[in-house]
């Protein structure tokens, strides 16, 4: 059985947790990159104008994905991603839009201090019904 471990990674917390799962479960890595890569003003979550503001506040946003994985042979993955905004970042939308997820068992994790994932796990699995979202945690 084929394991991959996706994840979104803006200040690298997301991505050693997303390496060490994939250890821990013998699964290859995949970083999930946007297009257009964000900047510190980008995530600057106290002005109205940044990037990720505009971005939470327009639900069709889906920010453009630099490459996505093969998923082809692929039966169990795990998408992680930091907590923003009390859920996940609108990249990760984009990810489950474009992928091809039918047939696999997904976990998500998400890495925060203090926002726990279980809003997020809900929302995806209420957009997303036809995935087999198996479950979330907070790493």
């Amino acid at each position: 059985m084929s394991k991959l471990v996706v994840y979104f990674s803006y200040s690298g917390a997301t991505k050693r947790k997303a390496e060490k799962l994939a250890k821990e479960v013998g699964a290859d890595t995949f970083e999930i990159k946007p297009k257009v890569p964000y900047t510190v003003a980008d995530v600057n979550w106290q002005d109205s104008s940044s990037r990720n503001v505009k971005e939470h506040e327009d639900p069709s946003c889906r920010p453009e994905i630099a490459e996505m994985p093969n998923l082809s042979g692929v039966e169990e993955i795990w998408i992680g991603y930091p907590i923003w905004w009390y859920t996940h970042p609108r990249i990760i939308e984009t990810f489950f839009d474009q992928a091809d997820l039918k047939g696999k068992t997904v976990h998500l994790f998400a890495t925060s201090g203090v926002t726990g994932i279980e809003d997020s796990v809900s929302e995806l699995k209420t957009a997303y019904p036809d995935v087999n979202i198996a479950d979330g945690k907070r790493l």
